[in-house]
């Protein structure tokens, strides 16, 4: 599960793109991708137009889905939470409340890029954010799909390895 604030740009971008990565590694049946946010201020609402717009325009198939907020059953029910940023993971480790292991599988999204700077446990993730792409212009989706796109290898390395010890 992939999440944002508002589960209109960076969450549902990541899920497109991951769904995408997923299929083309052959993992696309045997694993579930969905997004979330924090906030029920989007409640109901598609994608972002712009996000669409440049899911498109990058090859990305747009699926029809609406915005809704994380619940504490989705944690339960995910083996791995991909936050957006570092307000992201702090609040779905609180809603994991005093279940440690649901709150471990809490990560950053972009500490599966290679390249994004590494994080040493207990230094502050907020290195790792997604921004926010809503306040910007285009380019600001652009540098969001380039930052999802740059993880996403690593989330489906991840994702494989976990299957494989799964038989």
């Amino acid at each position: 599960m992939t999440v944002c604030t508002g589960n209109i740009c960076r969450s549902p971008m990541a899920e497109v793109v991951l769904r995408d990565r997923l299929d083309a590694a052959g993992l696309g049946d045997r694993v579930v991708v969905h997004s979330t946010g924090i906030s029920d201020e989007e409640h109901g609402n598609p994608i972002d137009r712009r996000a669409q717009a440049v899911l498109r325009e990058h090859g990305y198939p747009v699926p029809e889905r609406e915005a809704r907020q994380v619940r504490p059953t989705d944690l339960t029910a995910s083996d791995l939470v991909l936050a957006m940023t570092s307000v992201h993971a702090h609040a779905l480790r609180r809603l994991a409340g005093a279940d440690r292991r649901v709150a471990e599988r809490v990560r950053m999204y972009r500490s599966f890029d290679p390249a994004a700077p590494q994080v040493d446990p207990g230094a502050p993730e907020h290195v790792l954010d997604i921004d926010d792409p809503w306040y910007g212009g285009r380019e600001d989706f652009e540098v969001c799909l380039e930052q999802i796109e740059a993880a996403a290898d690593g989330v489906v390395a991840r994702v494989r390895a976990e299957l494989d010890t799964r038989g």
